[in-house]
């Protein structure tokens, strides 16, 4: 079977000869197992913009896959099998992947739902066997599995449970797997700092009994601040540490998490609403490409943006002056010192 580009990456990231080009960019296209109906974006070349059908986000998939930049599509199993049946990864060497499980504090985005109040619970209903039937000529052998910690002893007993008799059933199918672990889903009174620390510990120590034949083939876990991915990242050598995209932000957010994720030792974006929910996805995408690969500042990238959404005759969700500021919190100190 031939090498995806991913293999490529992660093979010179693991070797030493990394350089930004081999920085992994995910687009997490699984919104529907956790959100339903809101899941797919809107058509912003629709006046007034109005929400895709399951079919449209499909096709916009589709032409992400076409345009061949992105290195891994995360999908349901569900829109996977769709894809696979157009025959939309034949020839191409986008990694697709499943969300293999989905925790309750994914289910956030449920309209009117309350599950994001209570500590969350591991649930998952992937079916392994069945995405791998057919593989290598179509499903995929790579999922996400993620986790959050409580700092309450049932619940984290639960959770790492239930993540081992996932390890067990993947290994049973020879599937790979990489590990996300969120920032706690309720307050645990815990500063920003502390969270990070907490988070830390709790990926080392959930993989410390776990042999090299179920380690995940990567990490992903929220950008708590500069110390806390250096932190991480310096730890284990054999650890590849990626970040995740969480809320929609500016399109400055998007670009200066990338850039700051390459810069404190992040070899990884893997980002869902940030791509899902801009006005133009595929020059989104060519842009995030660009920072990571240092050709351009990301402030240069949002002017570029706006430069591109003028051509497609698309109007900004935001103004420049609004798009290009910097609104989440653990971003500003660094770009701060960098400017």
């Amino acid at each position: 079977m031939a090498l995806t580009r991913l293999d490529r990456k992660l093979a010179n990231i693991r070797a030493g000869r990394y350089t930004p080009s081999d920085f992994v960019i995910a687009d997490a296209k699984d919104s529907d197992v956790g959100a339903g109906v809101t899941a797919t974006g809107f058509d912003w070349s629709a006046k007034p913009p109005r929400r895709r059908s399951r079919q449209e986000f499909i096709a916009q998939i589709e032409e992400i896959i076409e345009q061949d930049i992105v290195d891994i599509m995360l999908l349901s199993q569900s829109n996977l099998e769709l894809l696979d049946e157009k025959g939309a990864f034949a020839g191409s060497e986008m990694k697709p992947a499943i969300r293999a499980n989905l925790e309750t504090m994914c289910w956030g985005a449920v309209r009117h739902g309350i599950y994001t109040k209570t500590a969350s619970v591991p649930y998952r209903d992937a079916n392994l066997a069945r995405v791998m039937a057919n593989y290598p000529t179509s499903g995929t052998d790579l999922g996400l599995y993620s986790v959050s910690f409580s700092n309450d002893v049932d619940a984290d007993t639960r959770t790492l449970e239930a993540f081992a008799e996932f390890r067990t059933e993947a290994a049973r199918h020879n599937f790979k797997y990489f590990y996300e672990v969120f920032n706690p889903s309720i307050d645990i009174g815990l500063s920003r700092e502390e969270i990070g620390e907490f988070v830390n510990d709790n990926i080392i120590k959930s993989l410390a009994s776990v042999p090299r034949a179920e380690r995940p083939l990567f990490l992903k876990t929220p950008f708590n601040g500069p110390r806390a991915l250096e932190e991480l990242a310096a730890f284990d050598s054999e650890l590849i540490v990626g970040v995740l995209g969480g809320g929609a932000g500016t399109t400055r957010d998007t670009f200066e998490l990338v850039s700051q994720a390459e810069r404190y030792g992040g070899r990884l974006a893997l980002f869902g609403r940030k791509i899902n929910l801009a006005e133009a996805p595929l020059s989104l995408i060519v842009l995030m490409r660009h920072v990571a690969d240092g050709a351009l500042a990301t402030d240069e990238a949002v002017r570029a943006y706006h430069g591109e959404l003028q051509k497609l005759g698309l109007t900004p969700a935001r103004s420049l002056t609004e798009d290009i500021s910097i609104t989440e919190e653990v971003l500003k100190p660094a770009a701060a010192k960098a400017a």
